[in-house]
Parts: structure tokens; sequence; C-alpha cells
């Protein structure tokens, strides 16, 4: 029988299509047909049956191991098998020798690319590119799908505010806009624009706060309040729902005490209730076990039942929902109806991709669609606009004609594994092009390469070979970083320095006096402050990927102007963690030459005073969020808003005139920031609320026009509701946060 629930939605869809009225109101875009079949399998599958679809296992290897669980339909989805071959063969007992021929949803951590590797997320976030990190998503789902894999695990929406923490390089960075807009064009990307057989579902995770670990340390508690949750963590989330993910995971910490796996505030009533979400619920992996260490439920059975009346629908290797469940039901202590609510949301995503109809991949055809030569190039492109130019003494850029001498060394300049990142399981090193083979093949006979040092964490005392070899060069070209093993999942960092000897490297270098370009290669900020002065220019490239390589010496030899902006704010010391431009003022804010100038002068305050900074370190980062160099350079204008006050419905018109003040091309990021001076809760100084990437020729002008809908100034209040509360208001359009003159408005 159909829940009062889906004859509500059925009826919805229904008026929906027959006036040509709105998106029915299904997240994930379920149709009446979706519906009836999905209550159709349900009304036949046994109570083993349904639990057996709630079950998730980690294959691999062999088939015939696992063949008799799926026969007996026990497993309604397997992850870490990618041999198309094998998949198929799984898919063949699911679909020919099982009762109700039910295929597996097949999944894989697919990050940022599959066998084409992009930049990490968080390079992705630094071009402020939406398209261009839907193209990669798009290019992943093609490659992966092609063998087989028909889920990922991506996007993570966890908002990071502390870089110690690893999993912050595979996310967006610190901005809750700025994530949102990313995560709804990767959900795009991953899923497509229709269902067919290279839509890959989408996974928004971690829910909810996971980036808030205390310390940075991964898996760790977090204690965000309510307000916290919505006005900053959770709307990325939110957007990603809205763009159609059809999958969510929930996170490994616990919140204020409450394991994600088993909070109903957030699984139920925040997630299904307010948003509407009838996709599918999956556990992190062993998330539900893991909640006995936590110390909320004794044993596996305890858990399952909380994971279960939490409104999870699937349980990823813990074997909590296969072990138990069935016994839990029959003795009355769980509703077959929460049962039936959970499988009903696996099936409508098996239904979706349109599984039943094609279960198979075509084993032969699949490496053909691996590394094409589009999907190289869309590479190259986004890790050309994620490399971010934070110094430049005027050495950027190289002109080809008059270096005849390249000395190529440092820990990343032919690391072929590390320069892919984190979370790139299915990358290729034999088909990574690093910096060297970059600019061997650029540049034949003219490269000498003398790594310094062979991997980024060796420790050395002397350079004596690696400085005479930069005596006779024309230029050094060095690069440095981290290992892919530092960053990512379990890999949290106390000290945020260069790893080994890589600062004493640089700092030989300079000493041999010929011009040093410095690129470095990490998946979080480091703290580089103490490297700056040893080089002409640096380039900091979050690990670029497969194309990694030529992309970097095309902006090094200026092929390409940097356009990149920092996602993230760039410490001066590990100890400032953390430190995110959209802090609130405090009651002594910092007085000096910063964006709160016009605010401090107002209130008549001018010296230091006792007001909130390092005594050893000051206030201020070494860059702001939303920071980066050009080799042109850019003047904003002529700023207008088209009206001094706005109704709460009505839209902000903002403009300026961008001018191109150098003399060679390039890209801005244009941004626009909102400072609400007064609410019903303290607000942050800053908030990002629109950004744009625009290409001007030398000496170009262009008047700009951004619309802002007086919405997205809505925040929730001290009375618990999302709302905007009028006002006044500030409006900055500027290159980064730390930039640009205040425009005043008021809301009515």
């Amino acid at each position: 029988m159909k829940t009062i629930r889906n004859l509500i939605l059925l009826v919805l869809v229904a008026a929906a299509a027959a006036c040509g009225g709105p998106r029915p109101a299904s997240t994930v875009g379920t149709t009446p047909d979706v519906e009836r079949r999905v209550d159709q399998l349900l009304a036949k599958m046994t109570l083993s049956e349904k639990i057996g679809q709630m079950n998730q296992i980690s294959a691999g290897g062999d088939p015939a191991n696992y063949a008799e669980a799926v026969r007996g339909g026990q497993i309604g989805s397997i992850l870490n098998e990618v041999d198309p071959v094998r998949l198929n063969e799984f898919q063949r007992i699911a679909v020919e020798e099982s009762r109700l021929g039910i295929p597996l949803l097949v999944g894989r951590d697919v990050i940022h690319g599959f066998h084409t590797v992009f930049p990490i997320p968080l390079g992705i976030a630094a071009t402020f590119d939406p398209a261009l990190a839907e193209e990669g998503a798009r290019i992943a789902a093609l490659e992966a799908t092609a063998q087989g894999i028909r889920w990922t695990f991506s996007p993570m929406l966890d908002i990071a505010r502390d870089p110690r923490w690893g999993r912050m390089a595979e996310g967006s960075g610190e901005d809750t806009w700025l994530d949102a807009r990313m995560g709804e064009a990767l959900v795009r990307g991953y899923q497509g624009t229709q269902w067919d057989t290279t839509a890959m579902a989408a996974c928004v995770k971690h829910f909810v706060g996971y980036g808030a670990a205390e310390g940075g340390r991964d898996y760790n508690s977090t204690f965000l309040s309510e307000r916290q949750l919505r006005n900053v963590y959770l709307p990325p989330f939110e957007a990603g729902i809205k763009a159609g993910a059809l999958t969510l995971m929930t996170s490994f910490n616990d919140n204020d005490g409450v394991p994600s796996t088993a909070n109903r505030f957030i699984l139920k009533d925040i997630l299904r209730d307010e948003w509407g979400f009838d996709g599918l619920v999956v556990t992190d992996w062993n998330s539900m076990g893991e909640m006995i260490s936590h110390g909320y439920g004794a044993d596996r059975k305890e858990v399952a039942q909380e994971a279960i009346e939490a409104g999870v629908d699937m349980d990823m290797m813990t074997y909590g929902y296969i072990s138990h469940l069935e016994e839990m039901v029959r003795a009355g202590v769980v509703k077959e109806s929460a049962i039936d609510a959970a499988v009903r949301n696996i099936l409508r995503v098996k239904v979706l991709l349109g599984l039943f109809e094609h279960p198979y991949v075509a084993a032969a055809a699949a490496a053909a669609v691996q590394y094409a030569p589009a999907h190289l190039d869309a590479a190259r492109r986004t890790a050309e606009e994620s490399a971010v130019l934070l110094k430049n003494d005027g050495v950027l850029p190289l002109d080809p004609a008059r270096v005849r001498t390249i000395l190529v060394t440092g820990p990343m300049a032919d690391a072929p594994h590390d320069q892919l990142g984190t979370w790139a399981f299915d990358g290729q090193k034999e088909h990574t092009v690093t910096p060297l083979a970059a600019l061997r093949e650029r540049f034949p006979g003219r490269v000498t390469y003398v790594p310094g040092l062979t991997y980024s964490r060796q420790k050395r005392d002397r350079f004596d070979e690696v400085v005479a070899a930069a005596r006779k060069a024309d230029v050094v070209l060095v690069f440095l970083g981290e290992e892919a093993i530092l960053s990512g999942e379990a890999h949290s960092l106390a000290d945020l320095n260069l790893k080994g000897s890589q600062s004493e490297l640089l700092a030989a270098l300079k000493s041999a006096g010929k011009p040093v370009v410095a690129t470095v290669m990490a998946g979080r900020p480091l703290t580089i402050e103490r490297d700056l002065p040893n080089c002409g220019a640096l380039l900091y490239a979050f690990h670029p990927g497969t194309m990694g390589g030529p992309a970097l010496a095309n902006l090094i030899f200026g092929d390409v102007a940097p356009s990149g902006k920092t996602p993230v704010t760039f410490l001066r010391t590990v100890g400032q963690v953390p430190m995110y431009y959209s802090h609130n003022m405090t009651g002594r804010p910092y007085r000096g030459e910063t964006l709160l100038d016009d605010i401090e002068a107002e209130a008549g305050q001018t010296s230091l005073g006792n007001t909130s900074y390092y005594l050893d370190y000051g206030a201020y980062p070494l860059f702001p969020f939303g920071y980066g160099l050009s080799y042109t350079s850019f003047a904003y204008s002529d700023l207008a808003l088209d009206n001094a006050s706005y109704a709460q419905d009505g839209v902000i018109r903002a403009s300026c005139t961008l001018t191109n003040t150098g003399a060679r091309e390039g890209t801005e990021v244009v941004q626009v920031y909102v400072r609400d001076l007064v609410g019903s809760l303290t607000r942050p100084v800053k908030e990002l609320k629109h950004f744009e990437r625009v290409t001007l020729q030398a000496g170009e002008s262009r008047r700009l026009e951004m619309e802002i809908p007086v919405s997205d100034l809505a925040f929730w209040g001290l009375d618990g509701t999302k709302k905007v509360e009028p006002g006044d208001f500030q409006l900055w359009i500027a290159g980064d946060s730390n930039s640009g003159e205040a425009l005043s408005f008021s809301v009515r």
C-alpha cells in the first residue's frame, strides 16, 4: 500500500504536470510512474529482501566471494570494484539469479576525477568557476559510468576553517556561499541533465558540521549551535539537495554529543521534513558501528536501531542492519514501516538511474572513454584557473626567448603520484604529466634537473649540488609542497610549515643570485610566510592533478595569466587557527589598515588600545580569502547601487566599472560582499554574496551590473526563523575580501 506521504506526492506531481506548474515537490525529480514501480516492487519483497537492499558492502576481487549473498538479495550496493567485467558479473547474478532481479547500485569515491584527475576540490574552488567545476564532474561521470560506477561520494560540502584538518582538501574551503555554488555545479555535473547511463548519483556529504572537528583532528567532536548549523554549515547541503542530489551521507562526528548517524534533528526534522529530501541517506564507512566507540550505543544491534529510527536508509560496512533489523522487526522493536520507507528511497534511486533497464556496461569499450583528449584539455584548463599567484616581484611571466638554461628542482617537480593529491584512487601516475616532463617537452636541451630533495619530508644539511646548478642557470623553478599522503582523511597536521628541508632548499637557491620562481603543490594552505622572501614569485597550486605540469608551465611562461583566488584564508602561523574572513566584529575590534577602517572611524576609535589581536602576530592573516594576483592589474571605479533602500522582496543591483590597467589580457574574479550592520544576533563583518569571472584585454574597461536578491541577506535570527531583518547594510565590490570601498543601503 502507498503511504499517505506518497499519495500526497502523487497528487502534487500530477497537478503540476497537468498545469505546467513548478517542479514537483520531490527533490530528486521522481514521477508517478517511478513511484508506481517502486511501490509494486516493494509489495513483492520479503522482509529479508528489504533489509538486504539496505546493506552496502565493499567488494573487490572475485564476484564468487559475494555471489550467494547477491543471489539471495542480501546486498543492495557494493563499493570498490572498478573492473567492468567483474561488475557485469555482479549485476548478472543480481538481475538474472536473484528472486526479484533488483540491480546493484555500485559506488566509488570519485572525488575529483576518475582516471583523468582534476585538481583537488579545494583547487577547483580556487577557480571561482562553477561552470568549469560542472564540466569536470561531468567528465568524471563519463569515465566512471563507462566502467559501471553509478554512485559517487561527492561533493563534500563541509565548511572547513581549520587547515590542520586534512580533509579541507576535499571541499571548497571556508565560505558558505562559494561552497554552495560549487556544490550545485558538481551535483549537476555528476548527474547530468537527464537520466541516462552516464548519470552518476551525487552524494552530498558529510551531514553535518564535520569540518569543524575540534582541534582540526579528523573524526573529532564538534560543538556547533543550531544557529551556527543553520547560518554557516547547512546552506551548502540545502543547495545541493535543491540541485537534485540523489543521495546524502552522514558524518563521523558527534555534534554536541549526538553522532550524526543517529541525529534525528538533522536527518528527520531538517533534511526530510523541512527540505523534503526523498533521496537515499547512507552512513559513512562504519559510522553506525563507530557510535559504539562514541559511547552512544552498547552494541551493533543498539546502534542499528538508533540509525533506522533517525532515518538512515543504508548501512555502509557495519553489517548492523543485515545482522539485526529482521529480529528487531519480528520483536516489535522496529516498525516495518520504517524499513519500507528506507527501501523505497533506495529503489527510487535505482529506478531513476535506469539500472533496471541498463544494469550492464560495455566492458570492451570502457577503456576508450578514459583520458580522452577533451578530458585532458579540461583538466589542464582547470589546473590553470585553480593556481593562485601569491607573490610576483616582476619575475613572471618568463620570456622563453630570454631564458636559455632552466634549473628545475624540488621534491614536487617530478612526483607523478603526489601531484594527483588525495582521493585519487583511480588516477594512474603513468598518465600524470609533471612539471619536469612538461618543461622538458617544451624546452628540449634547455632544462637541467637536480631534485635537491627527492620527497617533501626529506631532511638535508647541504645543497651544494643544486646551488651550483642554480648559478649556471638563467632561472630556477623550484617545486615544493606536500606529498598526497599528508592531506585527506585521517591526515591532520599540527605543523603547517613546509616539511623536511624544503624551506632550507629555497633559501639556498636564493643565495645563488638567480631569479627563483617557487610553486607550492599542497592539499591545504600552508604557512609560507617565512618562504616568501626567498623567491621572486610564488604560485600556489592545490594538488593540480593529471595535467598539472602543462598547466604550470603555461602559467610560468605566460601562455595564460593566473586567475585563481584563495578559497580559504592563508595564515601566518598555525597559532592563528581559526581565522576566517567572515568572523564577527567582537566588542573590541582591531583598528588598523583594513576593511574595517570606515566602521572604526565612524565610531571615533583610532588607537590600538585593548583589542582583539595577537601580541606576536597581530590581527591579520598572510593572505585573505578571495586573494590572487595576475600578470596585469585591475581597477574598480564608479561603484554604485541602483537604490538607497530596498524592499524585502526586491533585488539589489550593484554596478562598477572594471578596468584592466596593465599591459596584458587578464581575468579578474569580481566579488561582492555584504555586511548587516545591526541584527538580532551579532553578524559577520562580511559575507560573500556574488562572484563572477571577467576577462578584459589590456586597457579595456567594462561596466558590470550584478544582481543580489534581498532574500539572500536572510539569516536565522534570535527568534529561530530565517528572514531578512530590516536595517542598514554595507556592500563591497572588490577583488578580495579585504579590499574595496563600502556602499551603504538599507532594507525596509
